[in-house]
């Protein structure tokens, strides 16, 4: 999305990166003519990152899993190596 020149200055002056602007388009909750990623919202969504990381480890530590599917059904894991 372009942005003007009033908010890349906006940006500099409130050490502001192009990624936090990203991620708070990409998380926060439309409110009108906003986008809001509140602190709320965001240790919310630490919380979610830390079980999700939580969960990664388990599956790095079996060595990667395999989930065969067909159509809307799973029929059987394994793992990866």
């Amino acid at each position: 999305m372009a942005r003007t020149r009033h908010m890349q200055r906006r940006m500099g002056q409130r050490g502001v990166t192009s990624r936090l602007v990203d991620l708070t388009s990409q998380y926060g909750t439309d409110q009108g003519d906003r986008i809001v990623l509140s602190r709320k919202n965001a240790e919310e969504l630490l919380v979610g990152l830390d079980a999700l990381r939580k969960d990664l480890l388990k599956i790095h530590e079996k060595g990667g899993l395999v989930v065969i599917e067909s159509g809307e059904t799973q029929i059987t894991v394994y793992r990866y190596d």
